[in-house]
């Protein structure tokens, strides 16, 4: 199908930023948002049911959130690059600019939120997407595999085999978490923004090379643009064969590849862990994040489901605010400077404050979108995309 106009909204990927956004949120309350101080005991029955709470969600949840959004944003430069197209007009230096102002998003998120924000990696590596942007369907798909396969990971891992003696690069970011940790446990507001702006935006950059999470970033993007290109997102009959087919081939792959990321995590050396043991865990994790799309995109397309999960559209139109705004939330619900209630939230708790954040956003959601077209960061990143310019 030959798109001829300006690419109208698609449903069910709002819809899937939406879970993928709702998903983060939920994590990243279990973990306290990187700040892991919980209930020193609790009675036998909540002990067990904390632990259920933690493995079914981090099994379903942790590592696929990020992924499905790191997908959804490879498509989203696709949808407004190609709009632009249509006019005549190349997106890719007005893209380069609206990262720019992600550096400035990703800093506020940061600054309440200890661990460094995904957003600036997002900034960093999209300039993958600015040099792609003219390449073809099928280059951009082997570029995407190729990056999926983490070969530095690999890299290491041989040349390791060549030298015995040979280790990863150190890169302290052991030290910086743990500096990070002291001035958030000392409570000071101020120390506390300033060192996550700094040392922990560094921290998060330097742990991301680390776990290998700069080329899977990049391969996601050219994914998720691949997807855009092909229009897979769009409900046809061919197009719901591809999902289907995708469902089948990553739900029989992930269980030999999560297999094997178990045994080689088990290995004595650090080196096979880190590195071998890096690729597989990945693999595994976007063979379940495929489970994940393939099955909400099918799912959508039966009128009950759609129905049920209607409020991720409107939470996943205001993505931006909602994920910066769970951090500001999260912070001053947890941490030493606010409620200080992370001693006294165990797992199955903090799940509950994170559905309670979740619906409250979602009212918000629909109170904004109710008067507006989009939510107030989406607002502020349009206009000051497309400043100094008629689009």
């Amino acid at each position: 199908m030959e798109l001829s106009t300006k690419t109208p909204r698609i449903e069910v990927v709002d819809a899937l930023r939406g879970f993928a956004v709702m998903a983060i949120l939920l994590v990243h309350n279990l973990e306290h948002f990187i700040f892991p101080v919980y209930p020193e005991s609790s009675p036998e029955w909540l002990t067990i049911l904390d632990a259920g709470v933690l493995n079914a969600t981090f099994s379903l949840l942790a590592g696929k959130s990020y992924a499905i959004f790191a997908l959804l944003f490879g498509f989203t430069f696709f949808i407004q690059s190609h709009n632009q197209q249509l006019k005549g007009k190349d997106f890719g230096y007005r893209f380069l600019w609206r990262m720019v102002l992600l550096v400035g998003f990703a800093t506020l998120n940061a600054a309440f939120f200890p661990a460094g924000d995904v957003l600036l990696l997002f900034a960093v590596v999209s300039l993958v997407l600015f040099i792609v942007r003219k390449w073809s369907d099928k280059a951009i798909l082997i570029t995407a595999i190729l990056f999926s396969l983490q070969p530095i990971e690999w890299f290491h891992y041989i040349m390791s085999l060549f030298n015995p003696a040979y280790t990863l690069p150190d890169l302290n970011v052991g030290a910086m978490y743990a500096e990070v940790a002291d001035y958030t446990k000392a409570g000071n507001f101020w120390d506390f923004l300033i060192g996550n702006i700094t040392l922990g935006q560094k921290a998060s950059l330097f742990w991301a090379i680390g776990a290998g999470r700069f080329l899977q970033t990049a391969g996601l993007f050219l994914f998720g643009l691949y997807i855009g290109r092909k229009e897979l997102f769009v409900a046809t009959e061919s197009h719901l064969k591809f999902w289907t087919k995708a469902l089948i081939i990553t739900a029989i792959s992930f269980a030999p590849l999560y297999s094997l990321k178990e045994q080689i995590i088990q290995s004595d050396s650090s080196l096979i862990q880190q590195t071998v043991g890096t690729a597989f865990d990945m693999w595994q994790k976007f063979a379940f994040t495929i489970v994940l799309v393939s099955s909400f995109m099918l799912l959508y397309q039966k009128d009950k489901f759609k129905k049920a999960v209607s409020n991720l559209r409107f939470y996943g139109k205001m993505s931006l605010t909602n994920y910066i705004s769970q951090s500001i939330l999260g912070a001053i619900i947890y941490f030493p400077f606010g409620l200080y209630l992370a001693p006294y939230c165990g797992y199955t708790l903090s799940l509950i404050i994170g559905i309670v954040l979740f619906l409250l956003q979602v009212k918000f959601c629909k109170w904004w979108l109710s008067k507006h077209k989009q939510g107030p960061l989406e607002t502020i990143w349009h206009k000051w995309t497309w400043i100094g310019t008629k689009k």
